[in-house]
Formats: C-alpha cells, sequence, structure tokens
C-alpha cells in the first residue's frame, strides 16, 4: 500500500513536471499572430526591427562618417544648420548633428530628442497606419470611400486614390481661402470641416477620379479620417497605438492646437522672424507629426522588416501610380519615387509647412536611413538625397569638392 502511495506520488510529480515544462515552452514559442488573423477588437501594431545584420565596422563607419561630415559642413558651414540630422545603415548611426535653436524666444536649443514639425513626411507615417489597417483587413486598398465615410461627396475615389493621389480631389487650402460663404478664416478649420465643406459646398473635382496624379493635402486628411473611422479613437491615439509606441518613438507626436500650441517647437523664416499660426494648423494627416530623425530611424527600419506587410502589399507600396507621361518621377503608396531607366529606384518624401522643411530618405537595397529636418525655412534640406551616391548607384550630382567613397 505504501508503495503504490509512493509511486502514484512519482507519477503525479512528473505529470505536474511535464505540464509546468510544456506551459513554459509555450510562452517562450509564443505565436506572434499576422495582421490578418488578429481579433477585430485588435488593433494592427508596427514591429521594430532590432540586430541588424552585418554588423558595420568602425573603418567603414568612420570613412562613411568623413564623406558625410564633409558634405553637411559644406551643405551648412559654420554651424548655419538649424535643424536635425541623421545618416545611418543598418540601423547603426553613422553621423547625426543637431544645432541651432528649437525656440529662439527661451534660447532652447535643438537635441536629439526634440520634436520637430515633419510637415508632408507625416504623410509617410499616416499611410503607414493606414497600410496596417488593410494588412489587417479591416478595409480594403481598393474600397470606396463613401462606403466608410457616409458624408463623402465623391462616389468613385477609393483608398488607394488618396494613397497615390489620384483623387481628383481639390487642396482644402485653395477652396477654403478665398470665399467667406465656403469658409470663414477667422474660425480655426478641421477636418470634419473639410469633408462637411466638400458634401455641402458644392466643391467638385479637379478631374476626373484616376485619370492622373495631382499631389494634393485633402488626400491625407481623408485618411485621417478614415483611421479614426475605423478604429474608432481619434487620428493622435490611434497612431499612438498603432506607430508611435510599438516603435517606441517617445519623441514622436500628432500635433494638438489647443494643447500644444505653446510648447512646440516654432519655425522660423529663413531670416529668423518667428513665424505664426493661421487657420489651418489644425489639419493633420497631411502635416502636423513631429518627431525626431532617431525615432524616424526607428520607424523605417520596422518599414523595411519581413513583417511590416504582406509580400504582394509590400510590393504594390513602391510601385509608380503617376506616370502618365514617361520621366522619372513617380509616387507610391505614401511615397515619392525616382525611376531611373537604369532600373535603380529612389525612394523618399519632402516636406514643407511654414518654415518647415523635412526629408526623408530609404535606400531600401543598402539598409540606409537619411533624415533631414528644420524649422528655419531652408531648401537645402532636400540636398541630403545627393548622400545617397555614398552608399549606391544614384546618379545625383555630387557638388563641387565632394566626393565619393
Amino acid at each position: 500500500m505504501e508503495m503504490n502511495f509512493i509511486k502514484n506520488a512519482n507519477i503525479l510529480q512528473i505529470l505536474i513536471l511535464t505540464l509546468v515544462l510544456s506551459s513554459c515552452t509555450k510562452e517562450k514559442k509564443k505565436v506572434q499572430l499576422s495582421d490578418a488573423l488578429l481579433p477585430k477588437s485588435t488593433l494592427p501594431k508596427m514591429k521594430p526591427l532590432t540586430n541588424e545584420h552585418p554588423k558595420l565596422t568602425a573603418e567603414y563607419i568612420n570613412s562613411k562618417k568623413r564623406s558625410v561630415e564633409f558634405f553637411y559642413n559644406k551643405t551648412w558651414p559654420n554651424n548655419s544648420a538649424n535643424g536635425s540630422f541623421l545618416v545611418a545603415q543598418n540601423g547603426q548611426i553613422i553621423y547625426e548633428n543637431y544645432e541651432g535653436y528649437a525656440n529662439k524666444r527661451d534660447k532652447r536649443l535643438i537635441t536629439s530628442t526634440t520634436p520637430l514639425h515633419l510637415a508632408s513626411v507625416s504623410k509617410v507615417l499616416t499611410a503607414t497606419a493606414v497600410l496596417k489597417l488593410i494588412n489587417a483587413k479591416r478595409i480594403d486598398l481598393d474600397q470606396k470611400v463613401n462606403t466608410i465615410l457616409k458624408e463623402f461627396p465623391y462616389p468613385d475615389v477609393t483608398i488607394k486614390t488618396l494613397l497615390d493621389h489620384r483623387s481628383g480631389m481639390r487642396n482644402y487650402a485653395y477652396f477654403t481661402d478665398r470665399d467667406k460663404t465656403v469658409w470663414d478664416r477667422h474660425n480655426r478649420l478641421t477636418n470634419q470641416d473639410i469633408l462637411t465643406i466638400m458634401a455641402t459646398k458644392d466643391i467638385g473635382l479637379e478631374f476626373k477620379t484616376d485619370t492622373r496624379f495631382s499631389y494634393c493635402n485633402t488626400n491625407y486628411a481623408m485618411l485621417a479620417l478614415i483611421i479614426e473611422k475605423i478604429t474608432k479613437l481619434p487620428y493622435k491615439e490611434a497612431m499612438r497605438q498603432i506607430v508611435f509606441k510599438p516603435l517606441g518613438m517617445k519623441n514622436t507626436y500628432v500635433f494638438d492646437y489647443e494643447r500644444d500650441k505653446d510648447t512646440i517647437a516654432p519655425s522660423y523664416k529663413g531670416n529668423g522672424v518667428e513665424i505664426g499660426k493661421d487657420y489651418l494648423d489644425a489639419v493633420y494627416g497631411d502635416k502636423n507629426i513631429y518627431s525626431t530623425p532617431r525615432d524616424l530611424l526607428k520607424f523605417d527600419r520596422a518599414r523595411n522588416s519581413g513583417v511590416f506587410l504582406n509580400p504582394k502589399l509590400f510590393k504594390e507600396v513602391f510601385e509608380g501610380y503617376s506616370n502618365e507621361r514617361a520621366g522619372e518621377k513617380n509616387y507610391g503608396l505614401g511615397i515619392r519615387i525616382i525611376n531611373w531607366k537604369t532600373g535603380q529606384n529612389f525612394y523618399f518624401h519632402n516636406g514643407w509647412w511654414h518654415g518647415n522643411t523635412s526629408s526623408y530618405i530609404t535606400l531600401q537595397k543598402e539598409k540606409v536611413t537619411i533624415i533631414a529636418l528644420s524649422n528655419k525655412f531652408t531648401t537645402r534640406t532636400y540636398q541630403v538625397r545627393k548622400l545617397a551616391r555614398l552608399f549606391g548607384d544614384y546618379p545625383f550630382p555630387l557638388g563641387k569638392g565632394e566626393k565619393e567613397e
């Protein structure tokens, strides 16, 4: 009897140990559901790309750093830049620089953690959230917008024609600034106001939907409303949950006019005069995301990971949809493209709002990220594309004295 008891106790212990070990193994092998398999109550979220390989050697980093630093000092001599700048490869920073004033009034300097206005580079982030919702099958790329936003007055416009700027809609900045019967500029315009105006004030299309490309901020203001409708969250919170928080973008946020108007880094004219706010400053989706180069590096690497989107949708993002006429300039789904006859492709997005200028460049083959942000107006921000030549066959002209490694 005693032997049977001991035997049964041993069996029980073995069973318990097996269950515990099995549970631990299952915990370790916790399966990450793909976006398409997520419960409808769960938002799809960006996933960080970490531990990229190969690691860059110190010799390689120093070689590239010298060339990038030479370019930087030539482009912004005598510490004349007022902004943030970063070049990285495989997620490793090769060179970065932060200088000038975030706010001249209180002598606050720009540092690596100072969020600056991304202007139209915000469109890349808005598009990313929309693409994650498409990837999770919450919406379809070719879905009609009026099936989501019931007021929306243009029956042929789809999510895709918003993303690739082929909707034919007019720019809200133009149809709200001339006629007081359409909008009184003493009032601050919102995304919902834009939709209501288009639905009630007989704002016709500029051209028939999907017949040509025309870059238009209204497209991305509507995409922000679609994000809100599908997620049942304010745009700023949806962006935080889908993109910013999962990627550890701690210095990135959507500008809230009432909350942030007195604390943001203001922008300046080229002569240093501060630029005030206007009636368009509350519209988001097309602009109004503040971020840093280091946060955008995390964002860029996550967009280039194998789990960002399913392969078919990822390929569609980087196809050109604005090539009615033969040429190099093109536009994908929330990204600008240059297609050279050599077969080389260059992916980027620039921005300009008030005195803020921005440039985001992602060299996919070389795994290079280039970011330049400034809150004092300058077109030099856009010259950073020339740095692509340091890493691959990108036929941008180099300036006098610049060299390739």
